[in-house]
């Protein structure tokens, strides 16, 4: 049978196959051969006894995550709330770049909409052109959680996003009792935050799987060079070919459609003031090495 490894402890790997869950182990052979077995990975189990199995091989990983250490990650829900407190957007472009340079799709989820004061959702115009999911939901009074709960299904998603915003809450509207599983998760996790190996993905009624920690570090820029950084904001995609130069990085250069797309408002000038802060850090850390 394959099924998904969603959690390893004490030496043991726990495998959901369907609607069953397995405490199984690895062959010493399996491990040698691919090296480190993380949550999420999808195996070939045999079952030897009542609830018990063997883990006979690891298929290919589609992705992997340092932090938390998870393989196969779909997408990320990058949470954060309309008001109270209010968003980062700053942060929020650091969350999408780096879920795209690993690898995983980003949705871009603003909690608390029922607190949003005049004028607080303009905030949204920025983002709508990245052609990213986005969502505007309420777990406190249960807005739009049907389409979180949807875009979840028969994915493994991780959650991301800063303290405050919301994320146990919105794991508790989308299935009650998990608010609790959560809270113990956190109050475990403070002993070793940044070195925990305990990662679990929790299985949803409504189907798929969300890893109970963080996707990702709040402040850390990926290894991206500066030519690919412009490849990493959609909504430059449809200028960009109509620069006067090749590989313009849209900065300094004459002739830069996307500058011109910026100066007449299609491209949020508040997501091009944050690439070229981040244009700025890349370039910087080449200088460095």
């Amino acid at each position: 049978m394959v099924g998904i490894i969603i959690k390893a402890y004490g030496g043991f790997y726990f495998v959901q196959t369907g609607d069953r869950i397995l405490k199984c182990v690895i062959r010493g052979k399996i491990r040698r051969r691919h090296g480190q077995v993380l949550v999420g990975d999808r195996v070939r189990v045999n079952p030897a006894g009542e609830g018990e199995g063997v883990v006979e091989d690891i298929l290919p990983r589609a992705s992997e995550l340092v932090r938390p250490p998870v393989a196969n990650v779909d997408q990320a829900v990058i949470v954060f709330s309309i008001n109270d407190p209010r968003p980062n957007t700053m942060l929020l472009d650091r969350f999408l770049l780096q879920a795209r340079a690993a690898g995983i799709e980003p949705v871009i989820c603003f909690n608390k909409i029922d607190l949003a004061a005049a004028g607080e959702l303009d905030i949204l115009r920025h983002y709508e052109p990245t052609g990213y999911p986005l969502l505007r939901v309420s777990a406190q009074k249960g807005t739009n959680i049907d389409d979180l709960r949807e875009l979840l299904k028969e994915r493994i998603s991780v959650l991301a996003g800063p303290s405050g915003v919301g994320k146990s809450s919105l794991l508790n509207a989308l299935q009650p009792g998990l608010k609790l599983k959560t809270g113990e998760i956190s109050r475990k996790l403070k002993r070793g935050r940044h070195t925990t190996r305990h990662v679990e993905l929790i299985p949803l009624a409504a189907g798929g799987l969300v890893a109970d920690t963080p996707g990702f570090s709040s402040m850390y820029l990926p290894p991206v060079r500066r030519e690919e950084l412009p490849g990493y904001y959609p909504e430059f995609d449809d200028y960009a070919p109509r620069c006067r130069f090749t590989g313009c990085l849209h900065y300094r250069e004459p002739g830069c459609a996307v500058k011109d797309a910026v100066e007449d408002g299609r491209i949020s000038l508040l997501r091009y003031e944050h690439y070229l802060e981040l244009l700025e850090e890349v370039m910087e850390a080449e200088r460095r090495h």
